[in-house]
């Protein structure tokens, strides 16, 4: 029978470190080895991974998300990846009529290619010598050269420009596209129209194989590394699903979740949307966060049932409301110093933070300070809510493409200024929220999932 030793060294040794280690020991026989047992589930590094996990209730499985399988015991029916468009630079734009531009150019030039390859002489030509790889006219991908050996044709449609979230609080316009798309996933069925993201909400949280868990959530279509997760990209739960044409509009919670925590909490008055919000605050939890970081690093979250069902529902809902709606949130007062040597300008190059963290010099002309130090505890990875945004806010030129992105608004000149200041009061109103949530009841019941 076959086993697996294993044995590590400070995570932070440099290669010399190891090197040295390893030179000490002289043989293998020296290390001191770890033999390793798998779980039930095939994980063999389970440092730090607590078994009581297993028994909360998934959020999605990919039974779950086969259409044979809508019964199967999750609490959504399905989830999807953001979009993955292998050519941000072009589908995104912080301005509509750059993006529109842009993507005319590309579909320009695609189309003169698909011409030109129909009329080939050389039939058995391969693809990849037949494109001109200019990048500053077009960006390839493996979707769109099968496309072009199809015979495919691209066309502009206005329609198809969409608000979007890129990384957390920054709103770009997509070009939202299947063909100049490599992939949309289930997006299609999640906001198949503008207005779809009136009345749905989605749970964006860090895929399997992330560094640090995070979530938010939003209401519009977001990009496959919106939690910025190293690997796995973003999964998305949402509220409801419809067909692509935005009809048959359908509840997204299972029956059997909602059975579940109807029987638990002996209330059947639990609704669907109060699971959704109960959800959202779990998975806020700092104790729920650190205890089980281990586990949300190998599957997606599985929740537990809580001693105060309504108190968390009720710190989601409000939650929910901060994170889709961050635009309608009243400015936190922060100080305007002006350069009284410079002229009036609201215009964005870079920002800077100050190493004290107590000021953001946003122009020559602008700095706004008096910046609350509780505001940087609102983290969504690695980096602060007012971190994405002073990060995120930027004017920036593709070195392949020379595309530049500009997040000014000329229609709106204020905006950034405004958006620091409704952040801040986003982080702040989080953090209090999150700091008063009820205890999670670990020690007491666990969750048991009945099956039928």
């Amino acid at each position: 029978m076959t086993k697996i030793f294993y044995a590590r060294v400070d995570e932070f040794w440099r290669k010399e470190e190891k090197y040295k280690y390893l030179e000490a020991q002289q043989h293998c026989g020296n290390v001191e080895w770890q033999e390793l047992t798998p779980d039930a589930k095939q994980t063999w590094l389970t440092e730090g991974m607590h078994s009581d996990f297993g028994s909360f209730l998934p959020m999605g499985t990919k039974e779950s998300k086969s259409a044979e399988q809508q019964s199967a015991h999750a609490i959504f029916k399905t989830y999807s990846n953001g979009v993955k468009t292998n050519r941000d630079v072009w589908t995104y734009s912080f301005n509509d009529f750059i993006l529109a531009e842009n993507i005319k150019r590309i579909i320009a030039t695609y189309n003169d290619h698909q011409s030109r390859w129909s009329h080939r002489e050389d039939k058995d030509q391969k693809v990849d010598d037949f494109v001109d790889y200019d990048e500053k006219k077009i960006s390839w991908s493996e979707n769109l050269k099968l496309d072009l050996q199809r015979g495919h044709k691209a066309e502009f449609k206005v329609e198809k420009i969409r608000a979007s979230i890129y990384r957390p609080f920054t709103k770009q316009k997509l070009y939202f596209d299947r063909m100049l798309n490599e992939r949309v996933y289930g997006m299609p069925a999640i906001f198949p129209t503008p207005e779809a993201g009136n009345e749905n909400r989605i749970i964006c949280l860090s895929g399997v194989g992330h560094d640090i868990f995070r979530c938010q959530m939003t209401n519009l279509v977001v990009e496959l590394k919106f939690s910025n997760s190293a690997n796995g990209g973003t999964q998305c739960f949402p509220f409801y699903t419809y067909n692509e044409d935005g009809t048959n509009r359908r509840e997204n919670i299972t029956d059997w979740a909602l059975e579940q925590f109807r029987n638990h909490y002996h209330d059947q008055a639990i609704t669907k949307w109060d699971i959704f919000h109960y959800v959202y605050g779990v998975l806020h939890h700092p104790v729920y966060r650190e205890r089980y970081a281990a586990n949300l690093k190998r599957e997606l979250p599985r929740i537990l049932f809580t001693p105060d069902f309504h108190a968390f529902a009720s710190a989601g809902a409000h939650l929910a409301e901060l994170h889709v709606n961050y635009e309608s949130q009243p400015e936190y007062p922060l100080e305007k110093i002006e350069n009284p040597k410079a002229k009036l300008d609201w215009r964005v190059e870079k920002m800077k933070l100050s190493k004290d963290k107590l000021q953001i010099v946003y122009n020559d002309f602008l700095t706004l300070d008096g910046i609350p130090t509780e505001a940087f505890a609102y983290r969504l990875g690695n980096r602060s809510a007012l971190d994405w945004v002073i990060d995120q806010y930027r004017v920036s030129t593709d070195k392949r493409s020379q595309i530049t992105n500009d997040p000014n608004r000329a229609n709106d000149p204020e905006y950034i200024v405004r958006l620091i200041g409704q952040v801040i009061t986003v982080s702040l109103e989080t953090m209090k929220i999150v700091n008063a949530l009820p205890t999670l009841g670990i020690e007491a019941s666990l969750p048991v999932i009945k099956d039928d």
